[in-house]
């Protein structure tokens, strides 16, 4: 679900991903100043070093429905994050549970791998009437050449999260645009979050 915004969307404040962290996180004073979201050419924005936990000491991000989900590492991204641009580094990860957190407010989206967080991105999300619900979500489906008929319009490498179609996928991720509901995302990042994901995965979506 993707459209032309009737109007401009009002972009949060928005740190890296380790700092917007360190705001959510409980167990850690990482928190920091956020950075502006800035409209920018689509590009991958450079990761530095990865901020390890140790194992006695592992934040914890609370979840919507009241669980509580351990976080090993996070990647520590030291440029701003603008539209269009992601990091993904798995390097050195171990397979494990994937499980997606998405903070509308800021609009970042991250992912988690075994408690690792492996990739994080701008996103664009519904408004202007069609809003993107919250809460905690499963992957229902997924689908690399998802069409969507209702609105003429690819939906590249979709994980549907509702019934009614509201799904995670490829976008062209720029100032002044939104979805009708839907999580959009670059495509290069869409296409390594869906090969990470699988069906059953958890996705929590955080209110603005």
């Amino acid at each position: 679900m993707f459209g032309r915004l009737r109007s401009l969307i009002f972009v949060a404040a928005a740190g890296v991903a380790a700092v917007l962290l360190g705001l959510a996180l409980q167990g850690t004073t990482r928190a920091a100043p956020p950075q502006q979201v800035a409209a920018a050419p689509v590009h991958r924005a450079p990761a530095g070093i990865r901020i390890w936990y140790a194992p006695e000491s592992y934040p914890q991000i609370s979840l919507p429905d009241g669980r509580r989900q351990a976080v090993r590492s996070v990647l520590n991204i030291t440029q701003p994050m603008r539209f269009g641009s992601f990091v993904w580094n798995e390097d050195h990860i171990p397979q494990g549970p994937v499980w997606v957190r998405v903070d509308l407010a800021r609009q970042l989206l991250s992912v988690f791998r075994d408690g690792h967080e492996i990739g994080s991105a701008v996103i664009l999300y519904g408004t202007d009437g069609k809003p993107t619900p919250t809460g905690s979500f499963t992957v229902l489906e997924k689908d690399a050449h998802h069409y969507s008929h209702s609105y003429d319009a690819p939906m590249p490498y979709m994980l549907r999260l509702t019934e009614d179609g509201v799904a995670i996928h490829g976008s062209n991720v720029r100032e002044g645009w939104a979805t009708h509901g839907c999580i959009g995302v670059p495509l290069d990042f869409a296409r390594l979050l869906f090969a990470a994901a699988s069906k059953g995965d958890l996705v929590v979506i955080i209110p603005a």
